[in-house]
């Protein structure tokens, strides 16, 4: 995922006074928070903060991965993070630049918390106007508080709201992003495939489109994982975890499609549809239950089921996941060939957003019709 939030500068973290790299960074974010958006100059604030303390906390991958305090699994996963980025320049056509070459430990479980809400009876989530990269469905905040305390005041308002950590972002290619010591947490395969969505960010990124950008990255990561995967000698067969996330998202999928016919009846009134939206949301929990059953005892899932389950979280699936199966049509097209996808996707990217969902909607079948 991409966040993108900046305005005034913050104080320097030392004691001492900031240095050439810290006033240029500074004078940068202050300058993106002048050119103005619907978010509040206090948003805009946290958020200069939150990236500095990435940036200027930043360490060499080598210098890291050398030190005799890193841990032997730190040092592992800092070592797979480097050749999974070479990986990508070399074998997807993603961006061969200074990102993911330095660490920064943040010391907490996520870098930022997103906030996505929609209304009680809808599925279109509320946006919010950033610089650069135009609206997005959710905001983010580099401190957990903020984030909750932003969304219950959504809340307040009567929106569905859900508030979920996000362990990387990119800057879209305006800064060198490193790695970070919420991604690497992560097993092997989300590590690798994070990589690979983040750099898809800064290959190609189509303003005021959230669905079709995190689609797009996503798809990027599942393809470029399977090539990984091909030159690490294993075979082409679809893991267990990536089954069960598979089954889980077209379970989620269709029950949203469910919803969205319901909230669209033009024969039922608020009360009534109130009442089928919490049938309905009970039908998804019983469906999840029998479809965990076939799981020999799997609860990874359970808690992100359980908490906020709403129009907002089903919301932020279909922002990451809508139109996955479209691009992975559009690759095949073009012969699994990275580079001519990627023309293939700009060229889509440059046309009209209705034409450009239409032509997704097409792409993808009826999974992505039903969305």
């Amino acid at each position: 995922m991409h966040a993108w939030q900046h305005a005034t500068p913050s104080p320097p973290i030392s004691h001492q006074g900031p240095s050439l790299k810290q006033q240029r960074i500074y004078l940068l974010l202050t300058a993106l928070a002048l050119v103005g958006g619907c978010a509040s100059l206090g948003f805009y604030g946290q958020a200069a903060r939150g990236q500095a303390e990435i940036l200027l906390g930043r360490r060499d991958l080598g210098a890291v991965i050398a030190d005799p305090k890193t841990s032997p699994e730190l040092r592992r996963k800092l070592a797979l993070a480097r050749e999974a980025r070479e990986f990508a320049a070399r074998e997807l056509g993603l961006p061969d630049n200074k990102s993911y070459l330095r660490y920064t430990d943040l010391g907490r479980p996520f870098v930022v918390w997103n906030v996505f809400a929609a209304p009680a009876l809808s599925l279109k989530p509320l946006e919010t106007c950033f610089p650069v990269v135009g609206c997005l469905s959710y905001r983010g905040y580099f401190r957990e508080a903020r984030a909750r305390l932003h969304g219950a005041e959504l809340a307040a308002a009567g929106n569905d709201v859900y508030v979920g950590g996000v362990a990387a972002y990119s800057t879209l290619g305006w800064f060198a992003d490193p790695l970070l010591n919420t991604m690497v947490v992560w097993d092997d395969q989300r590590l690798v495939k994070t990589i690979f969505h983040e750099l898809a960010h800064q290959r190609f990124y189509v303003p005021d489109d959230t669905t079709f950008n995190e689609s797009f990255a996503m798809a990027v990561a599942d393809l470029g994982y399977a090539r990984w995967r091909a030159a690490q000698g294993a075979t082409a067969e679809e893991d267990v975890d990536e089954g069960r996330d598979a089954a889980l998202i077209a379970l989620l999928i269709e029950h949203r499609g469910v919803l969205k016919q319901l909230y669209a009846r033009k024969d039922l009134g608020d009360a009534e549809k109130l009442n089928l939206k919490r049938a309905q949301f009970a039908a998804l929990a019983a469906d999840f239950a029998e479809l965990r059953a076939g799981w020999g005892g799997d609860t990874r899932y359970d808690r992100w089921m359980d908490e906020d389950m709403n129009n907002a979280k089903l919301s932020s699936v279909a922002t990451y996941h809508e139109f996955v199966p479209a691009f992975k049509a559009l690759f095949a097209a073009a012969g699994e060939d990275f580079p001519a996808f990627y023309r293939q996707v700009e060229a889509l990217g440059q046309k009209a957003a209705p034409a450009r969902k239409a032509e997704l909607q097409t792409l993808g079948g009826r999974t992505a019709a039903r969305l």
